[in-house]
Parts: structure tokens; C-alpha cells; sequence
């Protein structure tokens, strides 16, 4: 099996992995996925996820359909780089491979720029056309004119909540503090149109190539704000030159007043989706976050 023959021919991948036809070398991946570089016959390699058997049940439906929508999604912005889908099948998501590099500043500017022109490229409407996940987990695309923060409110803080508190991750204290969140969000301010989003940009999402270049990996892709994506930038210790990526993407698009006093709530939905996912280990953090978009708020107010 070359490239050629895998574009024409994705449906009969497994197949070729079935028996060993492929050679297959286990990568890093994320937290959800098995990851592995399969190289074909004609020396090309791609990266290929699949549901690990460890998982203990099945592959959600449309898990890697909704992936490879998304990857799709934010290439057709032709601005920042996005691997190509090679294949999506219901068990398994192919795509094209990318040689990993050293984070640079001049690829942190060329990146900060970029993102600012996917985020231009827009959406339709808040959510997206086909239905989300992010990490395992569901996520409410149903398309929603807006305004963004009650939207943002509904269907990226509240269901994630109840995830959290069901499972036991948070208590009434937490919750309390991410319901204050809830009901204040139209206070926050900041609404624009939809951008065309990641939705789930981490560092760890953000592929420093060899060719100089930010890749866009493992995406919740959807219509959101624009500053959900830099928020996200921000967590577990910050992307590589993440000064740059802002003083880029500010040059190509200048963020509304207020930006820096919102990071906290952008980042809250992703910090809910962690404690829903894996359990009380993100209790404090939730918290801490919550406390953090509620002290913005007041000084957002006094600054007005």
C-alpha cells in the first residue's frame, strides 16, 4: 500500500494492519487515543489514532468522522498549517504526517499570524455541522446565532458542570463558583461573531514542525470566540513563545479591550471538560479558575 493507493482505497486500511501488511511504530499520543506511525510502501508515513482496546468500551459513534470534519474545517482556511485527513474511518482517523521540530520565535510570529486568519475566516454560527466531542467526551455543536457568551454559557460551561459534579469531581463549593460564573456571563463583555476555533488548543495541540511551521492537531473544531483559542494557549505552563504568538496575532487582528481579564473564563471550559474527564485531581483548578474569571469581571467593571 503506497499514499496513492490509501487516498483512493482509506476503507481498506484496517485490513492492511489486520495482517500485518503495514508497518506500524507506537508514537506519543493524548490522553484518549492509541497513536502510531505507519509507513507504506513507497517510504511515506502517516499518523494513525485508533480507540485503544484498553479503553474498556467501544469507540463513541462519529468519534473520528467528527475529528476529521473539524481537521477539514480549518484547513479550508488555507491559513495555519492543519494536517491533511487521509483517511476517517468510524474506528480509525489517518493523517498526513508531520516531522515534530524545536519551537522557534520566527515560527511562533508566522503561527500568531496564521491563527488570526483562521480566526477571520469565520463560521455560520456558533457550533458547528456536525456533531462534537472533545477529548471523549460529547459536545453541544447544534448551530446558535448568538449572542456568544449565552451561548458559551449553555453549551461550554454548563453541561460540563453537571458532568463534573455527577461524577463526583466537584462539590456545592465549586459549583457554586462556576454557577456564579454561569450567571454572570453577560457581564464579561468581549462579544463578537463566531471565528473559525480549534476549541480545544492547548500547548499540547499545537505541533511545532521541522518545517518552521505550528501544526493544528486533535481539534474540537467549531464556531466560538477568538479568544478561547489564545486562553487556551495559556494552560499548563503556556505554548513556547507564547509572547510572540499574542504580539503576532495582535498585529494581524487586535483583540477587544478587556481580552486579558476574560482568560480565565475562556479557560474554564476546558479546565471543566478536565475535571469531568478525570475526576477530582481537577477540583482546585476549577476553583482557582472560576475565582479568577469572577476577580477579572470586578476589574473589568472598575477599569469601565
Amino acid at each position: 500500500m503506497d499514499l496513492a493507493y490509501l487516498r483512493a482505497h482509506p476503507e481498506h486500511l484496517p485490513t492492511f494492519l489486520t495482517h500485518q501488511r503495514i508497518r506500524e511504530t507506537p508514537v506519543a499520543g493524548g490522553d484518549i487515543c492509541a497513536a502510531s506511525r505507519l509507513t507504506l510502501d513507497d517510504g511515506h508515513s502517516v499518523f494513525a489514532k485508533t480507540w485503544p482496546e484498553t479503553a474498556g468500551r467501544p469507540v463513541p459513534e462519529g468519534f473520528f468522522v467528527a475529528e476529521a470534519a473539524g481537521l477539514r474545517w480549518l484547513r479550508e482556511a488555507g491559513t495555519v498549517a492543519v494536517p491533511e485527513v487521509v483517511a476517517a474511518l468510524p474506528g480509525l482517523l489517518a493523517l498526513e504526517w508531520v516531522d515534530p521540530g524545536e519551537p522557534t520565535p520566527g515560527a511562533a510570529e508566522r503561527f500568531g499570524r496564521e491563527l488570526a486568519g483562521l480566526h477571520r475566516a469565520g463560521a455560520s454560527a456558533f457550533g458547528a455541522g456536525w456533531h462534537g466531542f472533545i477529548g471523549a467526551l460529547p459536545a453541544d455543536n447544534t448551530p446558535d446565532d448568538g449572542p456568544w457568551s449565552g451561548w458559551f454559557a449553555r453549551a461550554r460551561l454548563a453541561p460540563y458542570l453537571r458532568m463534573s459534579v455527577d461524577g463526583g469531581a466537584l462539590t456545592g463549593a465549586e459549583a457554586g463558583l462556576v454557577e456564579q460564573v454561569v450567571e454572570r456571563i453577560g457581564e464579561f463583555g468581549g462579544d463578537e461573531p463566531p471565528a473559525r476555533i480549534h476549541g480545544d488548543l492547548w500547548p499540547g495541540n499545537a505541533l511545532w514542525g521541522a518545517d518552521e511551521r505550528v501544526w493544528l492537531v486533535d481539534p474540537a473544531a467549531h464556531g466560538g470566540h477568538r479568544e478561547t483559542d489564545l486562553a487556551q494557549l495559556a494552560l499548563f505552563g503556556g505554548a513556547p513563545h507564547l509572547d510572540r504568538i499574542l504580539a503576532a496575532y495582535a498585529e494581524e487582528w487586535p483583540l477587544a479591550d478587556g481580552w486579558r481579564e476574560r482568560v480565565p473564563l475562556h479557560q474554564l471550559h476546558l479546565m471543566l471538560v478536565h475535571a469531568a474527564l478525570f475526576g477530582g485531581a481537577y477540583r482546585d483548578a476549577v476553583a482557582r479558575t472560576a475565582r479568577s474569571a469572577l476577580a477579572g469581571l470586578g476589574r473589568a467593571t472598575v477599569d469601565r
